[in-house]
C-alpha cells in the first residue's frame, strides 16, 4: 500500500517485521514449453505461461495467494487491437510451475550467489504445493517440473514478454 507524506510516497508493507526476502515469480508469456527430467519428457504445455517460482525464508499463504492471483489475472496477452490487455485466464491458456530456489539469490557482496535466503527444502515444497494448488483451482491444470531435481527447460517465448513479480509488490 502507498502512503504519502507531503510530496514523498513510501512503500508501506503488508510483511512489516520481516526480513526483505519475499516469493518471487519470473514470467514468461511462451508459444511452448517443456520440462525433461535426464531427458524423459515430465510436463509441456502450449501457449500460455512459464511460472519460475523462488520460495524464501518466512513466505506465508498469503505470498502464494498474491502471486497465483497476480499471474493468472496479469493482463500480458495481446487483444485484437494488438494492445496487451488479456490474462491468461481470458485466453484460456496453459501455465506450468517451476520450483526456481535460484530467485532468491542474493548477489550484492562478491562474486558467487548467496542462496541463505531461500526456504529449505522441507518448507519450500509445502507451500509450493500450495501456490500449485491455487492456480489449479482457478485455471484447471497446471504442468509442473519436478521439486528439487535438476530439470531441463525448454521454451519458445513470445514477444519476449517476460515479468518479475515478487509477494511485497517491490517491483
Amino acid at each position: 500500500m502507498l502512503e504519502g507524506v507531503g510530496l514523498y510516497w513510501y512503500y508501506s508493507s503488508p510483511h512489516k517485521g520481516r526480513s526483505n526476502q519475499f516469493m518471487r515469480s519470473l514470467i514468461q508469456r511462451v508459444d511452448t514449453a517443456r520440462v525433461l527430467v535426464d531427458g524423459k519428457l515430465v510436463s509441456s504445455i502450449g501457449i500460455g505461461l512459464l511460472a519460475y517460482v523462488g520460495i524464501t525464508r518466512g513466505d506465508r499463504e498469503e505470498d502464494a495467494k498474491y502471486l497465483a492471483d497476480k499471474i493468472l489475472n496479469l493482463r500480458i496477452f495481446e487483444d485484437l487491437q494488438n494492445k496487451m490487455n488479456l490474462s491468461l485466464r481470458d485466453i484460456r491458456g496453459e501455465i506450468m510451475v517451476i520450483s526456481q530456489f535460484t530467485l532468491a539469490a542474493d548477489c550484492r557482496r562478491g562474486r558467487r550467489p548467496s542462496f541463505t535466503a531461500a526456504e529449505n527444502p522441507q518448507d519450500a515444497i509445502v507451500l509450493y504445493n500450495y501456490f500449485v494448488k491455487l492456480i489449479k483451482d482457478v485455471n484447471g491444470s497446471v504442468s509442473q517440473g519436478v521439486f528439487q531435481t535438476m530439470m531441463s527447460v525448454e521454451s519458445i517465448n513470445n514477444g519476449p514478454i517476460t515479468v518479475l513479480l515478487d509477494s511485497r509488490r517491490c517491483f
